[in-house]
């Protein structure tokens, strides 16, 4: 069965001409003509461990049912690695109440490792998660900040399917908003504490951290989605990086 279209909170693609035509609240960001050519020698993709790649020592020993292979792309000194968190016990130990993955929310574990001799910046506001819901419709899904964690995991009324005048996808941060109690506050706090820390990598360091995206619990789209991030670039210089597309369903 093919999934069933995403009515909300969300950033279509549609085939024009040809071509994808952006929708108008996707800016500077560009779903590239060569998305899905296959033949980028300037990247190294090698799905393996995200703990075996990144950690300074023996990878720690983890239960098999939440070690999902991650998917890594490497180029220009600079290395991300992607792994969705599709386990709910994997997010016990981020979210001591209520997993983002029981709201429809899915978390993608992050790390960006900077060989180089220079500072690197990612944009992080630019990062996509570009699913392909069916053959002639394809979206690009902007990250969560941890504030919209905290409203999609409160506001039921927005997750009920006949509910009319929904707020399109992404839910805008404009400050105080009706409802945000306390369990709203612990919620936030915790999506923030466990999200990407920076968007700077110094020199032989790496950042980690969670991006959020709002799957409306479809993650069977993970399997041909790609984590889009098409600005890298050296800090000092300004020197942008080739763009990242690294493939979660490898």
């Amino acid at each position: 069965m093919a999934p069933a279209f995403l009515p909300h909170r969300r950033e279509q693609v549609v085939r024009g001409a040809g071509n994808l035509a952006l929708p108008p609240g996707i800016e500077g960001v560009e779903m590239r003509k060569d998305y899905y050519n296959p033949m980028r020698n300037l990247a190294i993709i090698v799905p393996f461990l995200a703990a075996t790649l990144f950690s300074d020592g023996p990878a720690a020993q983890q239960p098999q049912t939440t070690m999902k292979a991650a998917s890594v792309e490497a180029h220009e000194g600079v290395t991300i690695s992607a792994r969705p968190w599709t386990d709910a016990a994997t997010y016990k130990a981020k979210f001591q109440k209520k997993s983002p993955l029981a709201a429809g929310i899915v978390a993608i574990d992050t790390i960006v490792r900077n060989d180089s001799d220079e500072s690197m910046k990612v944009d992080l506001e630019q990062i996509r998660l570009n699913v392909t819901v069916s053959e002639d419709n394809r979206q690009a899904l902007r990250s969560l900040t941890p504030d919209d964690v905290a409203d999609v995991m409160t506001d039921t009324g927005r997750r009920d399917p006949t509910a009319k005048h929904r707020v399109p996808f992404p839910i805008p941060s404009t400050g105080q908003r009706v409802g945000r109690d306390k369990h709203w506050m612990e919620i936030q706090k915790a999506a923030a504490e466990a999200a990407v820390s920076s968007s700077i990598v110094a020199p032989h360091h790496s950042v980690q951290g969670l991006l959020y995206f709002d799957l409306q619990g479809q993650f069977d789209l993970l399997g041909t989605a790609h984590l889009y991030i098409p600005d890298v670039r050296a800090l000092e210089t300004n020197h942008p990086l080739l763009y990242f597309e690294i493939d979660l369903g490898r």
